[in-house]
């Protein structure tokens, strides 16, 4: 039995080449090296054990996750923390795929929120000039980062967490459930929780596809994503196939084909009508 003690570099490699299918290169160990390991090892995680998570901890990750970077200081974030189980229940029953979020301890809904700026605005007797789309998107980018921070914060902490964008399926309904008012929209949940298994690392589409030098390149893109779909295959392979009652079942079916049907059906079509209800003004 081999109890070596694995090193951050050994870490970062080995996750490297499982999360892109390349080997990096460092003339030695960067500064940080055990939080960079930590980041390029996330997992998603779905599955809980039964252990509470400290109020007092929880308070610290709202603060970690709060301390993220704000576009312009507007601070237009906000996380409700779903504590009561019947609104967990509730919006759970609204995602019949995943009824794992109830075995999370804690489930959180990170939020846009463009209201607390407008009433500032109106409290110091100045007009709010800003009214279009982009401060849609600066809320909306708010909640993402802040949501990161929490997830970085969270796993530092041993916690295992899981997106839940699929709150954004019924956004009206959740608004009710939380008594979000106008100009406040929920992004994304998150469950939160003592992880019950180790997880996988996830392959991504390589980086020489995903990161640019100078100008955007697509040189050889078919090519780069069939190997991609090749190399995800043997490491995380479907276990099912979508809507194969319009495509049929594809004797190889890999992230591209998988990703092209999912994006060849509608979803959410209505979610620019719900934002446009929340008083924003896309334009």
């Amino acid at each position: 039995m081999n109890d070596r003690t694995i090193s951050a570099m050994e870490r970062i490699e080995n996750a490297v080449s499982a999360r892109f299918g390349e080997k990096i290169t460092l003339a030695g160990t960067p500064a940080g090296s055990d939080e960079l390991a930590r980041i390029v090892e996330h997992r998603s995680l779905r599955r809980y054990n039964a252990q509470a998570v400290d109020p007092g901890l929880l308070r610290l990750l709202f603060a970690c996750a709060l301390s993220a970077p704000s576009k312009s200081d507007l601070q237009q974030a906000d996380i409700v923390h779903v504590a009561d189980r019947a609104k967990v229940q509730a919006i759970v029953d609204l995602i019949p795929a995943m009824p794992w979020i109830n075995d999370a301890p804690v489930f959180l809904i990170f939020c846009g929120n463009n209201r607390r700026i407008r009433q500032i605005g109106m409290m110091r007797g100045k007009p709010f000039a800003n009214d279009h789309l982009d401060h849609f998107m600066n809320a909306a980018v708010d909640s993402a980062l802040v949501m990161m921070n929490f997830i970085r914060a969270a796993e530092a902490a041993g916690l295992g967490c899981c997106p839940i964008s699929a709150v954004r399926n019924h956004p009206g309904r959740v608004c009710e459930l939380l008594v979000l008012p106008d100009h406040v929209f929920p992004v994304a949940g998150l469950a939160v929780g003592y992880p019950a298994q180790t997880g996988q690392i996830s392959p991504r589409l390589p980086l020489d596809v995903t990161v640019h030098t100078d100008r955007y390149d697509e040189t050889m893109l078919t090519e780069k994503i069939d190997s991609y779909d090749r190399r995800r295959h043997e490491l995380q392979p479907y276990r099912k196939q979508r809507h194969m009652e319009r495509y049929g079942k594809a004797e190889f079916y890999g992230w591209s084909e998988d990703k092209a049907r999912q994006y060849s059906v509608p979803e959410r079509a209505d979610f620019g009508e719900f934002i446009r209800a929340k008083r924003f003004n896309l334009a």
